[in-house]
């Protein structure tokens, strides 16, 4: 079963599929070891990894399992990053959320809104009952977005990941339906 991946609009926001076009801006984002520094897989040294990202996009919707949007911002169409809901599962109506942000656009409430939004399309067209995402606990900003949107921090995985060679623990998090404030 396929799943059409949303367009999105907020007041300042497009959440859009990914196309070709995106590669090199996503490049960017994964190369950049700041905006990676919290994540258990290194930044990109290969461009054709930006490619195998779209790719992948293209087969999460085609499978049915995810939806992975490339976030714009409205005003100036400039590239934000991108927010995603991955492993939906239909039988117990859950799903995961990430996302990642180019760092010029840290600060400035875009992950909050274009997660907000992903939320409002997921629970509506997927009828989900639960959203769960993990984080670093490092990351505290992360967590922040999260926690703005309605996330309860559930429990910590200790020293789930090794990030940049660190043993790290990571925050599980967790949203249900009748929680969520649209």
């Amino acid at each position: 079963m396929t799943l059409a991946t949303p367009v999105l609009h907020t007041d300042r926001l497009r959440l859009r599929p990914f196309n070709g076009a995106d590669a090199s801006s996503l490049f960017a984002l994964h190369s950049s070891t700041r905006v990676m520094r919290y994540w258990d897989s290194p930044p990109w040294n290969e461009r054709s990894r930006a490619e195998r990202f779209i790719a992948k996009c293209d087969k999460l919707a085609d499978e049915g399992t995810g939806a992975r949007v490339a976030i714009d911002r409205a005003s100036d169409g400039a590239f934000v990053g991108w927010c995603a809901l991955s492993g939906w599962d239909p039988g117990n109506r859950s799903a995961s959320l990430g996302y990642c942000l180019d760092e010029a656009m840290w600060g400035h409430g875009y992950a909050t809104e274009a997660a907000h939004a992903l939320l409002q399309w997921a629970f509506g067209t997927l009828d989900l009952n639960r959203v769960q995402s993990e984080t670093d606990t490092r990351n505290v900003a992360s967590a922040r977005v999260l926690e703005k949107i309605g996330f309860v921090r559930e429990g910590t995985l200790r020293e789930e990941c090794i990030v940049n060679g660190e043993v790290s623990d990571t925050w599980v998090f967790g949203l249900i339906r009748r929680e969520w404030r649209p």
